[in-house]
């Protein structure tokens, strides 16, 4: 029986964020929820994440959890305001301190900024079991694209994160900060020896020209198609392919200010002694 799964596409980011739902008991988790932000003007809004809002209230469903895959760089998140609406409990994998010690460098955050994960309701470590309702779910430790970065194993589903992409589109990239090629190499291994049938629902999708968006795969079709992880295709390949591809990429364009706040579990920086928030942009840095 296929786990209940809805989808919401935000085309500004190319980000999938989703709400898994145990059907009988009415119970739901929110993954990778974006917050809109322009970065022109500096403004937030609540659009895309008032969608899922608005799902959820319709199915009459309890929010149990709201689970990143990792401290996105090409949103924001809008964990914390819909933690606001909705109630659950904020999580990421516990290897986040890892991630929030490298940009609270790049950053100079504040003096309190702890790099412990402590902003967030619920850290997973690897293999870690949980429930929504009567769903069984599972944290599965998939770093490379960062050190922190979990797939979330919901009955037979996998919300993969920014691990594996689209069989045409291939794989994450593993320049940021704590990323290695070699263990997202290993991290796709470990996602591609489930069954499969196993449904893998991609965070974000860059379709190649002439193709709508997708999001959704299955484990046997990413090991026979995907450009980048197909059986045929070796660690010491992988590495190299990766780095000298990763080596080519530009930032991207929410980099500075999604990081931020992300590593916040979707909160905003102290406000200033005029009572507004700031962002930094470190200069000629990264």
């Amino acid at each position: 029986m296929k786990t209940p799964v809805q989808a919401f596409f935000d085309p500004a980011t190319w980000t999938i964020s989703y709400v898994v739902y145990d059907q009988a008991g009415g119970h739901a988790a929110i993954i990778d929820p974006v917050l809109d932000y322009d970065p022109k003007s500096g403004r937030t809004r609540t659009t895309s994440a008032q969608q899922l809002v608005d799902f959820i209230r319709e199915q009459k469903l309890t929010v149990d959890w709201i689970l990143e895959t990792h401290a996105h760089a090409d949103h924001l998140s809008a964990a914390a305001w819909l933690k606001q609406q909705l109630g659950g409990k904020t999580a990421i994998g516990d290897q986040i301190g890892k991630v929030q010690a490298s940009f609270s460098r790049i950053f100079n955050l504040e003096p309190g900024f702890a790099c412990d994960g402590s902003q967030f309701d619920h850290l997973f470590a690897a293999g870690e079991a949980f429930s929504i309702g009567t769903l069984t779910a599972r944290a599965l430790y998939v770093p490379g694209h960062t050190p922190a970065d979990m797939a979330y194993h919901i009955g037979d589903a996998v919300f993969v994160g920014d691990t594996l992409f689209m069989p045409d589109v291939g794989s994450a990239r593993c320049d940021f900060p704590g990323g290695d090629a070699a263990a997202l190499y290993h991290s796709a291994q470990h996602l591609l020896s489930l069954p499969d049938d196993t449904r893998l629902f991609m965070c974000h999708d860059y379709p190649p020209e002439g193709r709508a968006a997708q999001w959704e795969s299955t484990v046997g079709e990413q090991r026979a198609r995907n450009i980048h992880l197909n059986e045929r295709v070796g660690e010491h390949e992988f590495i190299a392919m990766r780095q000298q591809r990763d080596a080519g990429l530009a930032m991207p364009v929410l980099i500075l200010p999604s990081v931020q706040i992300n590593i916040r579990a979707g909160e905003m920086p102290p406000k200033d002694t005029n009572g507004v928030a700031y962002l930094k942009i470190p200069l000629n840095l990264l």
